[in-house]
């Protein structure tokens, strides 16, 4: 797919730090998935491993979402860091980075392990407690998906 240009391309993050710092700091992303015709857009917590340049969610091993990866890998997605709307101005602040790539279902214990410590990490205030409860077991019943970030963009509005 060709790259897209933005409209306002004043508002278009260059400096690959701060879209790192958004990834990093942000909790939810909001993932498109699409099967034939059929869209499927959902919700999520995650964790962003910057080395990997990927992001790492769980879900139950069977269900909706997961028939529509075996189908279709391909995603789109969106990190939203909302800094709220500007009373009088009719302009919402915001920083936002919308990615594309391919989501993997982890089979190997040591990578769904690692993906759980990706998790934990990024979302725990303290992450010990939850590892040691988690990461002792040998493999993770949830599923754990990689979504290896292939092309990023990103936006700023004041």
């Amino acid at each position: 797919m060709p790259p897209y240009h933005m409209q306002k391309s004043e508002c278009e993050i260059h400096d690959p730090d701060v879209i790192q710092d958004i990834l990093q700091h942000g909790q939810y992303l909001t993932l498109a998935l699409c099967r034939d015709d059929e869209p499927y857009v959902l919700t999520l917590s995650y964790g962003y491993d910057a080395a990997q340049g990927a992001l790492y969610f769980h879900t139950a091993p069977q269900g909706l979402k997961i028939a529509f990866i075996r189908e279709n890998p391909a995603v789109c997605g969106t990190v939203v860091e909302d800094k709220g709307y500007k009373q009088g101005e009719c302009a919402h602040a915001y920083r936002s980075v919308v990615f594309r790539g391919q989501v993997e279902i982890l089979d190997d214990v040591k990578e769904k392990q690692h993906g759980l410590h990706v998790l934990i990490e990024h979302l725990e205030d303290d992450p010990d407690g939850m590892k040691k409860r988690l990461l002792t077991r040998e493999n993770p019943k949830a599923a754990i998906l990689r979504i290896k970030i292939q092309a990023i963009s990103g936006k700023a509005g004041q």
